[in-house]
């Protein structure tokens, strides 16, 4: 099944938002048995976005799979980038 990277860049200021739905986040990552990678971006020690790679049979379902994740549901991302990706090394 193909990988895609979600690149997701949080709203200026909103880490208090991210931290609220973490646990929720967090769940459905392990939940949903589709993730291969995950983590946030910092600056500073702030966590500032995610990084997620996900196993999804196309763009659309990684589409579909992105914007239920409780993060985008509470609106804590300014842009969420999707992009198919192959792993070479690790």
């Amino acid at each position: 099944m193909p990988l895609f990277a979600l690149i997701c860049t949080d709203k200026a200021d909103h880490e208090p938002l991210r931290k609220a739905n973490r646990d929720a986040h967090l769940a459905y990552l392990n939940d949903t048995g589709c993730v291969a990678y995950a983590g946030p971006f910092l600056e500073g020690g702030t966590m500032t976005g995610s990084l997620v790679i996900i196993e999804a049979a196309d763009k659309t379902a990684a589409q579909a799979w992105a914007e239920s994740d409780p993060y985008a549901l509470a609106g804590l991302f300014a842009k969420v980038r999707i992009e198919e990706w192959k792993k070479v090394i690790g």
